[in-house]
C-alpha cells in the first residue's frame, strides 16, 4: 500500500523547476516528489535524548527530493547545487556510511534509505532510485536540515518501493538511522518533520513517540535568525560529549539510589524510577554532584568500575579521547529544561493575554541563558545576537537547534516584526561586508509549516492508489 498524503493527492505546480532540473539531468520525468520540513526549537533544547518533552514547530522550507525509481539496483543522487555537493552513485545494496569528521552530504541520504532497508523483510528488492535533491532549509544552521535530509531520503525510499509505514514509525526509523552517521540525537528532528501540521506548534513526546498540538498566542510571530557561524553537529564532539555527559551522571545517581544503572541512559528514565518530581531531582543533582568538571578516574570509582572499562564499555568512540566531564551543570540544564517545557506548554494551554505571552518570553530566555552558562552550547554571536533581540523588543528570544553557532529564534509582536528586522539587519548583519551579504537569506519570519508529504506530477493522477485516511499528514 502506498503511503498517505493527509486525503488529498498534492499536485506539482505547472514550470515547477525541480522537476525541469530532474528530466534534464536523468533524461526523464520524475515519478515524484518527496518533500520535508526543517524545524525551528521553541523551546526544549538537548533534552530529547533523555526523553523529556520538546516543543517545536516545523519550517515552510524543506528539503525536497525529485525521484524515480530503477530496474538497475543502482543508487544515482544528485544535488540541485552541483558545483558544491558532488553526485553519487553506488549500489543499493552496499550502503557505505562513514562515521567521522565532516561527513559528505550523500551520507545523509544513504541515512535514510539504509533505514528503510533495515526495517523491510526482503531488503534486497528494493529498487534502484534516481534522486535530484534540492535544499531549502540552510545547512549548519541549527534548523535541522541533515534530518529534514535523512527523512526525506527515507519517505523518498518508501514511495518509490509502495511501502506503508505510519509518520512515526518512519520517524522513529529516521531517528535511528541517522546514527550511523555518528550523531547520537534522541528524536525530536525527526519527529516534527514527520508530524507537523500546518498552523500548529507541537509537544513531542518520547517512549512512546506521541504529539499533539500546542496553539500559539495569534498575537505574536517568530523571526529566525543566523549567527553566521556554521556547525555541524556531526563534525565535531561537542554534541556527542553533552550526550556522554549526561547518561554518565544519570549512571552515577543510578547507582547512589541502588538502582541498575548499565542500561540507564535517560534523566527520565531516572526520574521515572526514583518517582520524584523535577524540583526533587534538582535537588538530588545539587547536593549529588559538586561543580568542578570531574575526572575518568572520579566516574570510574563512583561507578564501581575500572577506569578502562568505563573508557571501552561506556564511552562511544567519538568522545574516548575525553578527559574530564561536566556533569552538575549538564543535569541541571536538563530537569530546568524540561520544568520549562511544561510551563511553556501550560501557559499557551491557559490563554494567550499579554501577561502569558510575557511569561512565554521570559521562559525561551531562560533557555537560552541555561543553554549558554549550564550547557555551554552557545557562542559568543548566538549570545550577541540574542541579547540585539532583547534589546529590540522581543518578548524573548533564545539559540535554537544543538548550538555552537546556527540561529536564534525570537518571540515578537505581531506587526512589529518589519521593524525588528530592520534593527536586527542594522544592529548585526551590517556590521560588515560578509553580513551583508548574507543577510537576505539569513533572517526571516517564520509561521509553523506542514509535514514531511509526497507531491505526485499532474499527469500522474490517474496512476496514483490513494491512502486510507489520516495514515500520513
Amino acid at each position: 500500500m502506498m503511503i498517505g498524503i493527509d486525503n488529498e493527492v498534492r499536485r506539482f505546480k505547472e514550470g515547477n523547476h525541480l522537476e525541469k532540473a530532474f528530466t534534464e539531468k536523468y533524461g526523464h520525468a520524475a515519478e515524484f516528489i518527496a518533500v520535508a520540513p526543517g524545524r525551528v526549537n521553541l523551546i526544549g533544547e538537548h533534552i530529547d535524548y533523555h526523553g523529556y518533552s520538546v516543543l517545536p514547530m516545523a519550517l515552510s522550507q524543506s528539503i525536497r527530493i525529485a525521484v524515480s525509481s530503477n530496474d538497475s539496483s543502482q543508487l544515482h543522487i544528485s544535488n540541485t547545487s552541483g558545483d558544491k555537493y558532488k553526485d553519487y552513485s553506488g549500489s543499493i545494496s552496499d550502503l557505505d556510511i562513514k562515521k567521522g569528521s565532516a561527513p559528505s552530504w550523500h551520507q545523509y541520504v544513504l541515512c535514510g534509505i539504509k533505514g528503510v532497508s533495515e526495517n523491510v523483510k526482503n531488503s534486497e528488492d528494493l529498487l534502484g532510485m534516481n534522486f535530484l535533491v534540492e535544499g531549502q532549509v540552510p545547512p549548519n544552521a541549527g534548523l535541522s536540515s541533515s534530518s529534514a535530509l535523512v527523512c526525506c531520503s527515507a519517505l523518498a525510499t518508501t514511495q518509490a518501493n509502495k511501502l506503508s509505514f505510519t509518520p512515526s514509525e518512519l520517524a522513529s526509523i529516521c531517528a535511528s538511522s541517522e546514527r550511523h552517521i555518528g550523531t547520537e540525537g534522541g528524536g525530536m528532528d525527526q519527529a516534527i518533520s514527520f508530524l507537523a501540521e500546518e498552523g500548529k506548534a507541537k509537544l513531542i513526546d518520547f517512549d512512546p513517540l506521541k504529539s499533539s498540538n500546542v496553539v500559539l498566542p495569534q498575537q505574536v510571530v517568530f523571526v529566525v535568525a543566523h549567527s553566521g557561524v556554521e556547525m555541524n553537529k556531526a563534525a565535531t564532539a561537542d554534541f556527542n560529549t553533552r550526550v556522554a555527559e549526561g547518561r554518565l551522571g544519570v549512571q552515577i545517581l543510578a547507582v547512589i539510589n541502588n538502582l541498575e544503572w548499565k542500561s540507564m541512559k535517560k534523566a527520565k528514565e531516572l526520574q521515572k524510577a526514583l518517582k520524584r518530581s523535577t524540583k526533587e531531582m534538582l535537588a538530588l543533582v545539587a547536593e549529588t554532584f559538586h561543580e568542578e568538571p570531574y575526572s575518568l578516574s572520579e566516574i570510574s570509582d563512583l561507578l564501581e568500575i575500572s577506569a578502562e572499562d568505563l573508557h571501552s564499555q561506556h564511552l562511544s568512540a567519538s568522545v574516548q579521547h575525553l578527559r574530564s566531564f561536566e556533569l552538575r551543570k549538564r543535569l541541571r540544564h536538563v530537569f530546568t529544561e524540561a520544568a520549562r517545557v511544561e510551563a511553556f506548554r501550560d501557559t499557551c494551554e491557559g490563554g494567550g493575554d499579554l501577561s502569558g505571552v510575557q511569561s512565554l518570553g521570559d521562559l525561551m530566555h531562560d533557555s537560552h541563558v541555561s543553554c549558554r552558562d549550564d550547557y555551554e552550547c552557545s557562542c559568543p554571536e548566538l549570545d550577541e545576537l540574542v541579547d540585539l533581540m532583547m534589546k529590540n523588543g522581543a518578548y524573548g528570544a533564545r539559540l535554537t537547534g544543538a548550538g555552537w553557532g546556527g540561529c536564534a529564534v525570537a518571540m515578537v509582536a505581531k506587526g512589529s516584526e518589519d521593524v525588528f528586522l530592520r534593527c536586527l539587519k542594522k544592529g548585526f548583519y551590517e556590521k560588515d561586508e560578509e553580513g551583508r551579504k548574507r543577510m537576505d537569506d539569513a533572517l526571516f519570519v517564520t509561521a509553523p509549516g506542514a509535514g514531511a508529504h509526497v507531491v505526485f506530477p499532474r499527469d500522474d493522477l490517474d496512476n496514483v492508489e490513494l491512502p486510507p485516511p489520516n495514515n500520513f499528514y
